[in-house]
């Protein structure tokens, strides 16, 4: 008996009854079957071994899709599993998934794993990965499963077990020679396809991200079916490692973060804080050119103002814990969505008030667990770049387009022209009534049409009042950062029951956008000093001239020189140290300053400076008045290099 396949391409092929989805891939090609991860049979994923019992559409999903390097690295953590285990037998195991570049797992064992024994587990997984292995997939019932891992003393999967339906949920183990896990797959046929890989790091945490559990030790690592792959995500690793703006932070004395006096807070240092003061300047009048008046809200306010959004049912483990002020719960802010409101109500508004649109970099604080913190890309108080836009159902549409243009201007005056669009749609957890939630979506949807803007879907992706569009941004090193934000909002006006008079003289109720296009102050500077690598265009580095005289003879010269420069609102220091100058010049390299305006007798005598640039050997000369308006025109047209 046989089926008939559809291939990808349209056509239809006959195949006997239960061939192998591989034997499906060979007949199509041998390039194909050798590249092959996982088939996609009438859309869902299944392993290459799998028998194919009826007509059905088929493809293949390779390393070079998303999904094929999900299927990759899932198999390969288990081959590193494998290999721990038969290294440390009484290992127990958390969860082992695949993540962005690469895949880890939480093992529990009673030794702190060194780089000398993640190197010892590389090459276990050499040898295991040469035996060919296949990945069997076994279904069972929630009991067998329970008794399984019972009797293999590890509880960590049991625990997981405990909080499955004993009868919605499809249990399935997968076995790779004498290693088992509980997964739901799907998984490469066998070993034998994973070649090249690496062990990059081991670290603490604590099983399922709570500090009350346990701490496990997690071990990263990544593969690629090709040498050529690893070798140049390790070099991108290197990279993004010099890049870090952490090191990068402390290095360029920009900002710091003092566990003993707050996880999660930053302390801005001068320099730090003239680069985001240049940001927020840039970003004010910006706004201000573009129709937005700003506002200043409350850092605390009364509970009910957030029972009222939704915060306290919808996101309270958020939020920090509520104080009592005069008897009365007040909680600090996590968005500045409420007050902003706040202030609307103050009057009645019309229609002509509308659209309103009110912008504030207002500070906020969530609550996030010490396990997720990371410099300033992770933080538990943060400033956002916010807005809210207060109009009407027909004003929605153009306000949306108009957002996305002011977007596309705030990211590229940053340097950042790659960007993609993702419209979030409805999450499980949710207020609105759904004809609502499917007017708003298709707001956004036409928005994006009319500016030609092609855009992904992120089912289940929105905000629990509302859909929203994602704007995300591909930095130096080609790595993806979601930071602007639309997001439609029927639901705040209900709720505070909001109105405004309109032409017909009857209230009605606004509609609320809100957008924020940076995201947060801290996570953006910290994207932006890793895009720059701490090399900024000149109109946001710290300190964009140095005046470096060739000896203290020359000192009084060189002041004067900062001096002018100063007054012309360019930010320059003048080094009075007795080091040579050589020794000045690589540090003032290191300390990224653009330009270095070395002088000496020559350069007193005829009132110039000799100019050298950051990265750069060559030299030229010119008179401080040139220079200073060569330098203020670079500054105001925003250059970048």
């Amino acid at each position: 008996m046989n089926i008939q396949a559809t291939l990808p391409d349209g056509s239809v092929r006959v195949f006997p009854k239960g061939i192998a989805a591989l034997e499906i891939a060979k007949a199509i090609s041998h390039r194909l079957a050798d590249d092959a991860l996982v088939a996609v049979i009438n859309g869902e994923q299944t392993e290459l071994y799998a028998p194919v019992e009826s007509d059905c559409s088929v493809k293949f999903v390779t390393f070079d899709q998303a999904e094929g390097k999900y299927v990759y690295w899932h198999s390969t953590s288990h081959l590193m599993a494998h290999a721990i285990q038969d290294i440390h037998p009484e290992a127990k195991f958390g969860v082992g998934p695949p993540v962005d570049g690469g895949f880890y797992y939480d093992i529990d064992i009673n030794k702190k794993l060194t780089e000398d024994d993640l190197k010892i587990i590389e090459d276990r997984m050499a040898v295991l990965a040469k035996q060919a292995n296949p990945f069997v997939r076994q279904e069972l019932s929630k009991a067998e499963a329970v008794a399984f891992f019972e009797k293999k003393g590890d509880p960590y999967k049991l625990e997981i077990l405990s909080e499955l339906d004993d009868t919605e949920e499809t249990i399935s183990l997968y076995h790779e020679g004498d290693f088992t896990d509980l997964c739901v797959g799907r998984h490469l046929p066998d070993t034998g396809k994973i070649k090249y890989f690496k062990i990059l790091s081991v670290s603490g945490s604590y099983w399922r991200g709570d500090e009350k559990n346990k701490q496990l030790q997690r071990i990263y690592g990544v593969s690629f079916p090709k040498k050529k792959m690893l070798e140049d995500h390790l070099a991108f690793l290197e990279e993004a490692k010099k890049r870090d703006h952490r090191k990068l932070g402390k290095q360029l004395d920009l900002f710091s973060v003092h566990e003993e006096a707050g996880a999660g807070l930053i302390y801005w240092h001068p320099k730090g804080a003239r680069i985001r003061l240049e940001v927020e300047d840039f970003w004010r009048k910006s706004h201000l050119d573009h129709g937005y008046q700003m506002l200043y809200s409350p850092h605390m306010g009364k509970s009910w103002l957030w029972e009222t959004s939704g915060h306290l049912g919808f996101y309270r483990d958020s939020m920090y814990a509520g104080m009592k002020v005069d008897e009365m719960d007040y909680y600090i802010k996590p968005m500045n969505c409420p007050f902003h409101i706040m202030i609307y109500k103050t009057q009645l508004r019309s229609y002509r008030d509308l659209p309103l649109r009110w912008a504030e970099l207002g500070t906020v604080y969530r609550y996030e667990k010490s396990g997720v913190l990371h410099g300033l890309l992770r933080v538990r108080g943060f400033t956002q770049d916010d807005a809210h836009i207060f109009c009407t159902l027909d004003q929605v549409e153009p306000e949306v387009i108009e957002v996305i243009r002011f977007a596309k201007y705030i990211l590229g005056s940053f340097g950042f022209t790659d960007l993609s669009f993702y419209l979030s749609t409805k999450p499980e957890k949710a207020v609105g009534e759904d004809h609502l939630w499917e007017k708003a979506t298709e707001s956004l949807k036409i928005a994006m049409e009319k500016e030609e803007i092609s855009y992904e879907v992120d089912e289940g992706g929105g905000a629990f009042y509302g859909p929203k569009i994602d704007i995300k941004i591909k930095d130096a090193l080609n790595r993806e950062w979601q930071l602007s934000t639309v997001q439609f909002d029927f639901n705040l006006p209900e709720r505070f029951d909001m109105k405004y008079i309109g032409e017909d003289g009857k209230e009605h109720r606004p509609f609320m956008v809100h957008r924020a296009l940076l995201g947060s102050i801290e996570r953006f500077f910290g994207i932006l000093l890793e895009h720059y690598a701490g090399d900024f265009p000149l109109w946001l580095a710290p300190v964009q001239a140095a005046v470096i005289p060739v000896s203290q003879n020359f000192m009084e010269y060189a002041e004067s020189v900062a001096d002018r420069m100063r007054k012309s609102g360019i930010r320059v220091e003048l080094d009075h140290r007795s080091e040579k100058i050589g020794y000045k010049i690589r540090d003032w390299e290191l300390k990224k300053a653009p330009y270095m305006l070395i002088v000496g007798e020559k350069e007193q005598t005829a009132g110039t400076v000799s100019i050298r640039k950051r990265k750069s050997a060559e030299t030229g000369s010119a008179n401080v008045e040139e220079l200073v308006s060569q330098l203020l025109e670079e500054i105001n047209n925003k250059t970048f290099h």
